[in-house]
């Protein structure tokens, strides 16, 4: 593994001459808090390797070799995102795997799937919830973490040869400037919704107020362990507490048993700030004031599902792909915006249907 900086330059010298560059992360979203990068898998011609994000190393010579490429990654954007929330990376361009595949018409389109189809090969998948923060990895993380990078070149060669001769090698570069787009876009929050657990609705006011107080409470828990918050309280545990003191003051809270003094007093804390919120400034359950499709929208929407069904059944792909469910009714609404936000290629296969609503 690289993890020292003499290392990191001479690797990264080799990957910036390289004719391909394919990439794959590890983080450890399971076992620590807030997640993090752990592991960076790089493949080029001769050669995998495994960089550590997590040794002392500044990795901008290996950020400044991938600009020049064009990455290889299956499933990209969740390592986009990892890549871009803990270093700003953001590649040029990127040739996702699974988009290829999806755009060919595969009905499963894992790595191991596509592998298996196009390459006749089966890769050993045991270690998805291992803990990549431990130092060291195991021979079988190390093998799981290569295995990701060292097939992906030649699996390209054939999606893209496929892709070319279907007409669709520019959808998919459409679709994957549109992943890098989203993976480098802002993630704040809205601090008045990150507290709305599921099952917050069916709160009274005063519960809501309880259970806010306990999320934040768990929330700054959670960082100051580094432990994810489902390990400190689930979800149902935080409505169930929230239910319980306002219904029943804090007597009527039951904790979990294997909560530590320290966490119980925390808790118990939160109960009383929750409780003690005024009235007045008790949350709101928000009611969503949408307006009603008319029929004449309704029956476009289905016109529309026809003709993305009949298009999809001809290129032998999964009609979601050119429209989901949900984009076909924001389509069908003159108020939508929606036709402007389809790429190109997608926008092309519907346009026929397009027309006027009164």
């Amino acid at each position: 593994m690289i993890s020292t900086a003499t290392d990191l330059q001479h690797f990264a010298a080799r990957v910036h001459a390289a004719p391909w560059v394919a990439v794959d992360t590890e983080a450890d979203s399971l076992h620590a808090y807030p997640e993090k990068l752990c592991l960076i898998q790089v493949a080029i011609p001769g050669e995998e390797q495994l960089v550590d994000p997590l040794a002392d190393l500044h990795l901008e010579p290996l950020w400044e070799a991938f600009d020049r490429h064009e990455l290889i990654l299956h499933a990209a954007d969740y390592d986009l995102h990892l890549m871009y929330a803990g270093h700003r990376f953001q590649p040029a361009s990127i040739f996702d795997t699974m988009w290829a595949a999806r755009l060919l018409g595969e009905p499963k389109f894992g790595l191991n799937d596509v592998l298996s189809k196009y390459l006749g090969l089966t890769l050993e998948k045991g270690s998805q919830k291992a803990n990549w923060g431990r130092r060291p990895l195991t021979d079988k993380m190390v093998e799981y973490a290569l295995n990701d990078v060292r097939h992906l070149n030649p699996l390209v060669e054939l999606l893209r040869t496929r892709l070319t001769e279907l007409g669709r090698l520019e959808w998919h570069r459409q679709i994957c400037r549109k992943i890098i787009e989203v993976a480098v876009r802002p993630d704040a929050p809205d601090p008045d919704q990150v507290w709305r657990i599921k099952g917050f609705d069916k709160l009274s006011e005063p519960a809501l107020a309880v259970l806010r107080a306990v999320w934040h409470w768990r929330e700054r828990d959670a960082l100051r362990t580094g432990r994810p918050p489902f390990f400190i309280l689930k979800h149902e545990a935080l409505s169930q507490i929230a239910e319980q003191a306002a219904s029943g003051g804090l007597r009527a809270v039951r904790l979990p048993p294997y909560l530590t003094p320290k966490r119980r007093q925390g808790v118990l804390d939160a109960v009383r700030e929750g409780l003690a919120v005024p009235q007045d400034q008790w949350p709101k359950h928000h009611r969503v004031f949408t307006r009603r499709m008319t029929r004449k929208e309704l029956d476009y929407s289905d016109e529309l599902r026809d003709l993305r069904d009949r298009r999809a059944a001809e290129l032998a792909m999964d009609p979601t792909i050119i429209a989901a469910k949900g984009t076909l009714l924001a389509l069908a609404r003159p108020d939508s915006g929606e036709w402007d936000r389809l790429l190109p290629w997608q926008r092309e296969i519907l346009e026929p249907g397009r027309r006027s609503v009164v």
